[in-house]
Protein backbone atom coordinates (compact mmCIF):
# COMPACT_ATOMS: atom_id res chain seq x y z
CA UNK A 1 0.00 0.00 0.00
CA UNK A 2 2.81 2.35 0.94
CA UNK A 3 4.53 1.58 -2.40
CA UNK A 4 1.34 2.36 -4.31
CA UNK A 5 0.97 5.69 -2.49
CA UNK A 6 4.59 6.54 -3.21
CA UNK A 7 4.17 5.65 -6.88
CA UNK A 8 0.99 7.75 -7.08
CA UNK A 9 2.68 10.73 -5.45
CA UNK A 10 5.65 10.42 -7.79
CA UNK A 11 3.31 10.19 -10.76
CA UNK A 12 1.43 13.31 -9.65
CA UNK A 13 4.66 15.28 -9.16
CA UNK A 14 5.94 14.27 -12.61
CA UNK A 15 2.59 15.04 -14.15
CA UNK A 16 2.60 18.53 -12.64
CA UNK A 17 6.12 19.11 -13.93
CA UNK A 18 5.12 18.05 -17.42
CA UNK A 19 2.04 20.30 -17.36
CA UNK A 20 4.04 23.26 -16.04
CA UNK A 21 6.80 22.64 -18.57
CA UNK A 22 4.34 22.41 -21.43
CA UNK A 23 2.58 25.58 -20.28
CA UNK A 24 5.89 27.44 -20.05
CA UNK A 25 6.88 26.34 -23.55
CA UNK A 26 3.48 27.43 -24.87
CA UNK A 27 3.82 30.86 -23.25
CA UNK A 28 7.32 31.28 -24.64
CA UNK A 29 6.10 30.27 -28.10
CA UNK A 30 3.23 32.76 -27.95
CA UNK A 31 5.62 35.49 -26.84
CA UNK A 32 7.93 34.69 -29.75
CA UNK A 33 5.01 34.87 -32.18
CA UNK A 34 3.94 38.24 -30.82
CA UNK A 35 7.23 39.96 -31.69
CA UNK A 36 9.46 40.05 -34.78
CA UNK A 37 11.68 36.97 -34.87
CA UNK A 38 14.72 38.56 -36.49
CA UNK A 39 16.06 41.85 -37.83
CA UNK A 40 17.93 42.72 -41.01
CA UNK A 41 19.73 45.96 -41.72
CA UNK A 42 18.82 47.26 -45.17
CA UNK A 43 21.49 48.95 -47.31
CA UNK A 44 20.10 52.26 -48.51
CA UNK A 45 23.07 53.48 -50.54
CA UNK A 46 24.25 50.37 -52.40
CA UNK A 47 23.05 51.72 -55.76
CA UNK A 48 21.49 55.18 -55.41
CA UNK A 49 20.27 55.37 -59.02
CA UNK A 50 18.18 52.23 -58.46
CA UNK A 51 17.52 52.51 -54.73
CA UNK A 52 15.78 55.91 -54.86
CA UNK A 53 13.01 57.27 -57.11
CA UNK A 54 11.59 60.79 -57.41
CA UNK A 55 7.79 60.93 -57.37
CA UNK A 56 5.73 64.08 -57.76
CA UNK A 57 3.11 65.19 -55.24
CA UNK A 58 0.41 64.60 -56.35
CA UNK A 59 1.64 61.59 -58.35
CA UNK A 60 -0.38 62.64 -61.43
CA UNK A 61 1.90 65.65 -61.92
CA UNK A 62 5.18 65.37 -63.86
CA UNK A 63 8.49 65.37 -61.98
CA UNK A 64 10.43 68.63 -62.29
CA UNK A 65 13.52 68.84 -64.51
CA UNK A 66 15.36 70.56 -61.66
CA UNK A 67 17.85 68.17 -60.02
CA UNK A 68 17.03 69.11 -56.44
CA UNK A 69 18.16 65.86 -54.75
CA UNK A 70 21.85 65.16 -54.14
CA UNK A 71 22.64 61.65 -52.90
CA UNK A 72 26.16 61.02 -51.61
CA UNK A 73 26.57 57.26 -51.21
CA UNK A 74 30.05 57.60 -49.68
CA UNK A 75 28.95 59.97 -46.91
CA UNK A 76 25.47 58.39 -46.72
CA UNK A 77 23.84 61.80 -46.91
CA UNK A 78 21.02 63.26 -48.97
CA UNK A 79 20.63 67.00 -49.53
CA UNK A 80 17.41 68.40 -50.95
CA UNK A 81 17.62 71.95 -52.29
CA UNK A 82 13.84 72.30 -52.20
CA UNK A 83 13.75 74.25 -55.45
CA UNK A 84 12.32 71.62 -57.79
CA UNK A 85 8.69 71.41 -56.75
CA UNK A 86 6.71 69.35 -54.29
CA UNK A 87 7.74 65.70 -54.47
CA UNK A 88 9.10 62.81 -52.46
CA UNK A 89 12.18 60.65 -52.86
CA UNK A 90 11.07 57.05 -52.37
CA UNK A 91 13.40 54.32 -51.13
CA UNK A 92 12.53 51.41 -53.39
CA UNK A 93 12.15 48.64 -50.83
CA UNK A 94 8.65 47.76 -49.64
CA UNK A 95 8.64 47.20 -45.89
CA UNK A 96 6.44 45.37 -43.45
CA UNK A 97 7.62 45.80 -39.85
CA UNK A 98 10.64 48.07 -39.56
CA UNK A 99 12.63 50.65 -37.62
CA UNK A 100 13.90 53.73 -39.49
CA UNK A 101 16.37 56.18 -37.98
CA UNK A 102 17.56 59.36 -39.68
CA UNK A 103 19.00 62.73 -38.70
CA UNK A 104 17.99 65.97 -40.42
CA UNK A 105 18.54 69.71 -40.27
CA UNK A 106 17.34 72.72 -42.23
CA UNK A 107 19.75 75.21 -43.78
CA UNK A 108 19.03 78.49 -41.96
CA UNK A 109 17.24 81.17 -43.99
CA UNK A 110 17.17 84.76 -42.65
CA UNK A 111 13.82 86.13 -41.49
CA UNK A 112 11.74 82.99 -41.93
CA UNK A 113 10.07 80.46 -39.68
CA UNK A 114 8.15 78.57 -42.37
CA UNK A 115 10.51 75.65 -42.85
CA UNK A 116 8.83 72.55 -44.23
CA UNK A 117 9.77 69.00 -45.20
CA UNK A 118 9.12 65.52 -43.89
CA UNK A 119 9.99 61.84 -43.60
CA UNK A 120 7.47 59.47 -45.15
CA UNK A 121 6.61 55.95 -44.01
CA UNK A 122 3.95 53.38 -44.87
CA UNK A 123 3.36 55.09 -48.24
CA UNK A 124 1.96 53.09 -51.12
CA UNK A 125 4.06 52.97 -54.28
CA UNK A 126 2.95 56.31 -55.77
CA UNK A 127 2.32 58.13 -52.50
CA UNK A 128 -1.42 58.52 -52.97
CA UNK A 129 -1.68 56.85 -49.54
CA UNK A 130 0.85 58.46 -47.25
CA UNK A 131 1.99 58.91 -43.66
CA UNK A 132 4.51 61.59 -42.75
CA UNK A 133 6.67 62.57 -39.82
CA UNK A 134 6.59 66.33 -40.24
CA UNK A 135 9.81 68.34 -40.02
CA UNK A 136 9.08 71.94 -39.12
CA UNK A 137 9.67 74.46 -36.37
CA UNK A 138 6.12 73.72 -35.24
CA UNK A 139 7.27 70.30 -34.10
CA UNK A 140 7.71 66.73 -35.21
CA UNK A 141 4.37 64.94 -35.49
CA UNK A 142 2.51 62.45 -37.69
CA UNK A 143 -0.15 63.28 -40.25
CA UNK A 144 -1.29 61.80 -43.52
CA UNK A 145 -3.91 60.07 -45.62
CA UNK A 146 -4.64 56.52 -44.48
CA UNK A 147 -7.35 53.98 -45.41
CA UNK A 148 -10.12 53.71 -42.81
CA UNK A 149 -12.84 51.16 -43.67
CA UNK A 150 -11.46 51.19 -47.23
CA UNK A 151 -11.76 54.98 -47.61
CA UNK A 152 -8.66 57.25 -47.73
CA UNK A 153 -9.02 59.53 -44.70
CA UNK A 154 -6.94 62.52 -43.64
CA UNK A 155 -5.62 62.79 -40.09
CA UNK A 156 -3.30 65.09 -38.16
CA UNK A 157 -1.76 64.32 -34.76
CA UNK A 158 -0.11 67.70 -34.15
CA UNK A 159 -2.48 68.44 -31.27
CA UNK A 160 -1.66 65.01 -29.79
CA UNK A 161 2.10 65.68 -29.97
CA UNK A 162 3.44 65.27 -26.43
CA UNK A 163 5.87 68.16 -26.83
CA UNK A 164 7.73 70.11 -29.50
CA UNK A 165 11.23 68.62 -29.43
CA UNK A 166 12.47 70.00 -32.77
CA UNK A 167 15.70 72.04 -32.62
CA UNK A 168 16.26 75.32 -34.52
CA UNK A 169 17.49 75.45 -38.14
CA UNK A 170 21.15 74.51 -38.45
CA UNK A 171 20.97 71.97 -35.61
CA UNK A 172 20.57 68.22 -36.10
CA UNK A 173 17.37 66.42 -35.16
CA UNK A 174 16.96 62.66 -34.77
CA UNK A 175 13.83 60.83 -35.91
CA UNK A 176 13.09 57.21 -35.00
CA UNK A 177 10.08 55.69 -36.75
CA UNK A 178 8.95 52.20 -35.79
CA UNK A 179 6.11 50.27 -37.40
CA UNK A 180 4.89 46.86 -36.26
CA UNK A 181 1.65 45.75 -37.86
CA UNK A 182 -0.68 48.74 -38.05
CA UNK A 183 0.98 50.55 -35.12
CA UNK A 184 3.61 53.20 -35.87
CA UNK A 185 5.44 55.49 -33.47
CA UNK A 186 7.54 58.60 -33.97
CA UNK A 187 10.31 59.53 -31.54
CA UNK A 188 11.90 62.98 -31.85
CA UNK A 189 15.36 63.40 -30.35
CA UNK A 190 14.93 60.34 -28.16
CA UNK A 191 11.32 60.67 -26.95
CA UNK A 192 8.12 59.27 -28.48
CA UNK A 193 5.75 62.11 -29.41
CA UNK A 194 3.05 60.31 -31.48
CA UNK A 195 1.56 56.87 -32.01
CA UNK A 196 -0.78 56.11 -34.91
CA UNK A 197 -2.80 53.18 -36.23
CA UNK A 198 -2.31 53.08 -40.00
CA UNK A 199 -4.69 51.54 -42.50
CA UNK A 200 -1.99 49.50 -44.24
CA UNK A 201 0.63 47.08 -42.94
CA UNK A 202 3.21 47.53 -45.72
CA UNK A 203 4.69 50.46 -47.56
CA UNK A 204 7.68 52.60 -48.44
CA UNK A 205 9.79 55.16 -46.60
CA UNK A 206 10.97 58.35 -48.23
CA UNK A 207 11.86 62.03 -47.92
CA UNK A 208 9.90 65.15 -48.86
CA UNK A 209 10.85 68.24 -50.82
CA UNK A 210 8.72 71.30 -50.07
CA UNK A 211 10.56 74.52 -50.70
CA UNK A 212 13.46 74.53 -48.21
CA UNK A 213 16.96 73.12 -48.24
CA UNK A 214 17.30 70.21 -45.84
CA UNK A 215 20.05 67.66 -45.22
CA UNK A 216 19.50 64.05 -44.10
CA UNK A 217 22.25 61.82 -42.71
CA UNK A 218 23.02 58.76 -40.53
CA UNK A 219 20.36 56.58 -42.15
CA UNK A 220 19.61 53.27 -40.48
CA UNK A 221 16.79 51.05 -41.74
CA UNK A 222 16.10 47.75 -40.02
CA UNK A 223 13.52 45.32 -41.33
CA UNK A 224 11.89 43.30 -38.54
CA UNK A 225 11.02 39.78 -39.66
Amino acid sequence: MHSQNTDAALFNRNHRRIVLGTTLLLLLSLAALSRPAAAENIKMFANPDKDWTRISIPPTHPVSNVAQWHVDATKRTIVCDGNGGHEWLRFNHELGDFEFRVKWRFTPVPDTTKYNSGVFFRNNDDGSIWHQAQTSLGGGYIFGLTPIDGKPTRFNLQKDMKENRVKPPGQWNLYDIRCVGATCTLAVNGEVVNTVQTGIAKGYVGLESEGYQITFKDFKLTELQ
